[in-house]
């Protein structure tokens, strides 16, 4: 759906809204006469300060927002390290927090963001239930790991730790999940891989890699121990020492024998490993295996028995927002979680944390192959247009409900996490 659809659909046609300015359509939003239609800041000049990964700070969002809303954004891409130390380190450089909720489980107690209320946030009913209580369906088993619904809500405005359950305060505005696994060059492994351990396969020696973020690392780690029978680990989140010694010193031994090409630390790293066919098997993201295959290049992203390690994120207010920018922030999340972004997201392999929303901005065409596992009816195209599968292509691991749904880990914070992180820098010095 197009901005202008978007805009007659609530109520104003684009000609009428740039014809009587902002102001107006602002103050027309505001007395109720257009319904559900954004309040418009264009004539107060909001400016907010957006921080975060780079698999959501991207230019278009940043220029849709400023179309519907009027509200410039100006966004700060970095790696997952170097956002929770900027969100304790510079709580005054940034008005938004787009950080994952493993991060959050760091930044949260040391008070830099302020807790939203529920009350405010106009999509909380289409969360998906995963952020509130855990579980995709009724029946679902709670993944291991800094699950995000443990880390998602608070009993006060000034608390530092989480609640046990859902409560009218939440830690961050959920946006953005995936259910990671292994990418693979097809073409090049030469047989059928099916679980995490065969990235140790010694057909595989110097051609295999993993990521170098510690906390996420460790857990694709631990999901390569256990499928190996290494190892049983009481909660792959949540290591002892003697876990966390157990595998990194598993993984420096592999290394030394020349199991691993490299160690990847951003999206472009993995996509050069991969397409360059130095690497066969590795840690992988949804989209960066869709970069693989827009360059004519085979790359799958494998279903694996064990399941997958998951992550989310979300955007977060910090704390120093008050008054007229803190309205701003939470319209733009509210803007952010209608619908729009949503479907971007789901187009580019990722999840939308307000699905409903996000279908009506999805032909029905791409909310069948992305979203229900049915194979395409026609060309699927990227966020940019490009084609990114063919007529007939079904997604890897199929459905929502499928791959959300043999979630096993979530990228994790380990009461153990500076000893993990030590060691684990042991291991890529070794």
């Amino acid at each position: 759906m197009t901005t202008t659809q978007y805009a007659e659909k609530k109520g104003i046609s684009r000609r009428a809204l740039l014809k009587t300015g902002a102001a107006a359509a602002g103050l027309a939003a505001g007395s109720g006469a257009i319904t559900g239609f954004p309040t418009i800041w264009a004539q107060s000049n909001i400016t907010l300060r957006q921080f975060g990964t780079g698999v959501s700070n991207i230019n278009a969002i940043a220029e849709q927002c400023k179309k519907d809303l009027g509200i410039t954004l100006e966004m700060t891409a970095t790696d997952s390290d170097a956002a929770a130390q900027r969100a304790v380190t510079q709580p005054n450089s940034y008005d938004i927090a787009d950080i994952e909720y493993w991060i959050l489980k760091k930044v949260y107690p040391t008070g830099v963001i302020q807790p939203m209320e529920t009350a405010k946030l106009k999509y909380y009913d289409k969360v998906v239930p995963l952020f509130k209580n855990g579980k995709l369906t009724p029946d679902s088993v709670i993944a291991q790991g800094t699950a995000p619904h443990t880390v998602g809500y608070v009993e006060t405005k000034d608390a530092k730790t989480f609640a046990s359950g859902e409560t009218e305060l939440f830690t961050m505005m959920p946006t953005i999940y995936n259910a990671d696994t292994l990418g693979i060059r097809p073409d090049l492994v030469g047989r059928e891989i099916t679980t995490w351990a065969d990235i140790m396969d010694p057909a595989f020696k110097g051609k295999t890699s993993i990521l170098n973020i510690p906390s996420i690392g460790i857990m694709d780690a631990a999901m390569i121990m256990e499928a190996m029978g290494n190892i049983k680990y009481a909660d792959k989140g949540n290591m002892t020492k003697e876990e966390i010694d157990a595998t990194i010193d598993f993984l420096i031994k592999a290394k030394q024998e020349g199991q691993f090409r490299a160690f990847w630390k951003s999206f472009d790293e993995s996509v050069n490993l991969m397409a360059s066919g130095e690497v066969v098997i590795q840690s992988m993201w949804s989209p960066a295996v869709a970069a693989v295959r827009s360059k004519g290049i085979a790359c799958k992203y494998q279903p694996l028995k064990e399941g997958y390690r998951s992550w989310g994120g979300g955007l977060g207010l910090a704390s120093h927002l008050s008054g007229a920018q803190l309205d701003a922030a939470y319209e733009y999340i509210n803007w952010y979680t209608s619908g729009w972004v949503g479907g971007y997201l789901n187009r580019q392999g990722y999840y939308s944390a307000c699905m409903d929303t996000a279908k009506e901005y999805m032909s029905a065409d791409e909310w069948g192959y992305w979203i229900e596992g049915k194979p395409a009816a026609g060309d699927i195209l990227s966020p940019e247009g490009k084609v990114m599968e063919k007529a007939g292509a079904v997604r890897d691991g199929g459905s929502f409900e499928e791959r959300m749904g043999h979630v096993a880990c979530w990228n994790s914070v380990m009461d153990e996490d500076r000893y993990m992180v030590r060691r684990w820098n042991e291991f890529i010095a070794a």
